[in-house]
This record gives C-alpha cells, structure tokens and sequence, in this order.
C-alpha cells in the first residue's frame, strides 16, 4: 500500500527561518515544500526582528509556540522534543550573509537543510559548510530551482547521453530590468539588501541571478570548467554592486561558454535562457516559455518538444520531474517543488538509516553550492584586473 514518504510512513516536518512579512522567496519554499503532500511547515524563525517573527508566524499556519525568534532558539527547543514531534529539515530564505551560520545551527543540531542560493557569504564560509555536512551525515540541497523544470532535465539527460554530441558552445543569460533605478534608495526591501555589499557578498546581480545562468550550463551539459574572463559593472550611479556582468568560460574540453546577466534591461522581467551547441545538434530553452525546448539539427525540420510525461521522446528524468499530463503548464512552483521532492527521497533514507548519494544528486547539493562561491569571487576578481583569465575548476566540482 502507497504511504506518505514510504517507510517513513509521514509527513516529514518543516521548519521555515526567513519568510517573515514582505518576503518573496520565504513563501515560495513554504509553499513548494508542501506541494507533494510530503511535508509540512510546523515551526519557524521567520524574521530577526522578534516581534516580526511571532507576528508573521499566523500566516503560515504556525502555532505560536513554534514561532521561534532565532534559530539558536528553534534548534535547541526543537532538539529537544519527542521524535515524533521535532522538525526533520530546516529551509533557509534569507539574506545571503545569514546563511552560514543557520545552516552551521541547523547541522550541528543533527537536522537537515535546504539553503537559498548564492549558498553563503563568501567561498570560505561555503567550503567549511561543506566539511560540516559531510561530518553530519545530513541531507544539503541548495534551491538552484531552475534544475527542477522537466525540459532542463530532459535536457541533462539528451546531453548526458551525447544526442548532441560533443559540447562546445555555451549561452546562458539572465536578464532582468526590476532595477534600473535605485530602488534601494527607497528602502525597497528586496532591492536593500540585494544592493548592500555587507548583506550581498561580493557581487550584486552576477551573485543572485548570474550564479543561476552558470549553475544551469553546468547542470546542463556537465562540462567541467578551466578559466573564466569576467567584467562587471555598476551601471546606475551611486549602486555598490554590479548591475550587469559578463563572462567568457573555457571548458576542460576546449568549449566556450558565456554567461550574462542583467537587472537594468528596460522591459525584462526574469528571462533566463540558455542554448547549447552540439556537434549533433542544439537545443534552446526559455524559463518565461518552461514547457517547450527547442531541438534543432543541420538538414532536419527544427523539433519542439514540449513537457509530455506521457510522449515517447521524453526520458526519465524529464518524466520524473513532471506532474501534470501535457498541457497542463507546470512552472515555477512546480520546478522548485522538485528540488524538495527529490531531497525528500534522501531524507526519508536517512531516517531509516539507509545511505544515499551524497555527490552526484539530481538536485543541487552543498558541492554546487560551493562552486557558485567559486564562481562570484573569481568573477569578481577578474573583473577586478580587466577581465583577466582566473581558474575556474574547484576541487569539489561535480560533472
């Protein structure tokens, strides 16, 4: 008889830090979490304003004795309950520069974590988050969400596969146009602490969407890069951080990549795009148009394959990533939903104390997340010395 997560035989227990009134991203993981009817949000530290946190906790259907004001608190108090009642996982919506340390708390208190991207401050925090994961024994997934759509799955697995043949170009972009003033300025929230080096980090667009361009090209086709060649630039005076940015990518394999990414384009709203050249073939695919993925061949008719779990040309990993039958569109909830589902399948492992894959995992893991870290600093850094080649491969880079 089909149970709610298998053995485990429940509903696996959430807690949300981050999420509190104004946030964005804070409601999106709620809300994806429970898309499967395999979790459910029972606790919370949802802001690092006390009052906020107990104030925002009635929104999310969580009791008020669950409604934390710190995660040292949610930890500790959570650590402590019966088996059948403390949280599982904890997810992590909030700033950039707060991530290490809830993720450091929720480890060492023996939970599970699911952690918002860029994945910490700067790459040292991100390599001894790593460590710390690998001694818990923990399941890690970071929220590098556009890996759940079921077309970039079914294109990992086309690529994998070689149905296109050897890779050798790459064009991933990420435009946006939401701050082409400065909205920081105004004390808009999202555009705060996005814009504010100490809450940010290093970078200010290439970190929180240029991160998720390059993520998706290695997700993608698997290429492990050598050097990249970076220049950014803040355009709107007076901005902190860069605005735009653009950088050059040199695979292991000889291929080239680029990745652009924009937040003052007039009229963008959150286009991500990315096309991949083959020696076989080419596909193209549209986050705003998630459902339809271009297939194109010298000689043959161009192909539109369109997310159908039910059609022969789909493969595994874009069926499994479906829910609804052609269609019937699925996007960005759904997408997000799958980095929870797939995580899920692991914890639920770990609880029974079984192993489970700890480096190459369909969803994004802590090694991803350290290579976005990566990433950001040695984008910075060339861009700091005119687009000067810097390294690229860390150690922990997965295919």
């Amino acid at each position: 008889m089909e149970t709610t997560n298998g053995s485990l035989n429940r509903k696996l227990r959430m807690a949300l830090v981050g999420g509190g009134q104004g946030s964005f991203i804070g409601r999106v993981h709620a809300t994806a979490a429970v898309l499967d009817n395999r979790a459910a949000l029972v606790a919370g530290a949802l802001s690092s304003d006390p009052a906020r946190a107990k104030a925002s906790a009635p929104a999310y259907d969580i009791a008020n004795d669950r409604a934390y004001i710190s995660i040292d608190e949610l930890c500790q108090k959570e650590a402590a309950l019966p088996a059948d009642k403390r949280i599982d996982f904890v997810t992590v919506a909030t700033p950039n520069h707060t991530h290490f340390a809830i993720a450091k708390t929720a480890l060492q208190a023996g939970f599970n974590v699911i952690c918002d991207k860029p994945m910490t401050f700067d790459l040292a925090q991100a390599e001894e988050l790593a460590k710390l994961v690998e001694k818990s024994g923990a399941v890690f997934a970071v929220s590098h969400n556009y890996t759940g759509y079921p077309l970039v799955r079914q294109a990992r697995e086309m690529i994998l596969g070689g149905e296109l043949g050897e890779i050798q170009a790459i064009r991933s972009n990420y435009i946006q146009g939401w701050l082409r003033t400065r909205l920081e300025s105004s004390d808009q929230k999202q555009a705060a602490w996005r814009t504010d080096p100490s809450k940010s980090g290093a970078a200010g667009c290439f970190g929180d969407i240029g991160t998720h361009a390059y993520n998706l090209a290695r997700y993608m086709t698997g290429l492990l890069p050598a050097e990249v060649s970076c220049h950014l630039k803040a355009f709107e005076p007076g901005r902190k951080l860069d605005d735009y940015g653009h950088a050059v990518v040199r695979f292991e394999n000889g291929g080239l990549g680029s990745v652009t990414a924009s937040q003052i384009s007039h009229g963008r709203e959150n286009d991500l795009f990315i096309e991949v050249d083959g020696t076989k073939g080419a596909i193209a695919w549209r986050q705003e148009n998630p459902n339809e993925m271009t297939f194109r061949r010298n000689g043959h008719p161009h192909a539109i394959y369109t997310r159908d779990p039910n059609a022969p040309f789909m493969n595994a990993s874009g069926k499994a990533a479906c829910r609804l039958p052609s269609g019937h569109p699925e996007a960005f909830f759904e997408a997000f939903a799958n980095i929870y589902r797939f995580a899920y399948d692991d914890m639920v492992k770990r609880a029974a104390g079984q192993s489970f894959e700890r480096f190459n995992t369909i969803y994004p893991n802590v090694y991803d997340g350290v290579e976005g870290m990566y990433f950001i600093q040695q984008c910075v850094a060339s861009s700091a010395h005119n687009g000067a080649w810097m390294p690229l491969k860390h150690p922990v880079a997965r295919r």
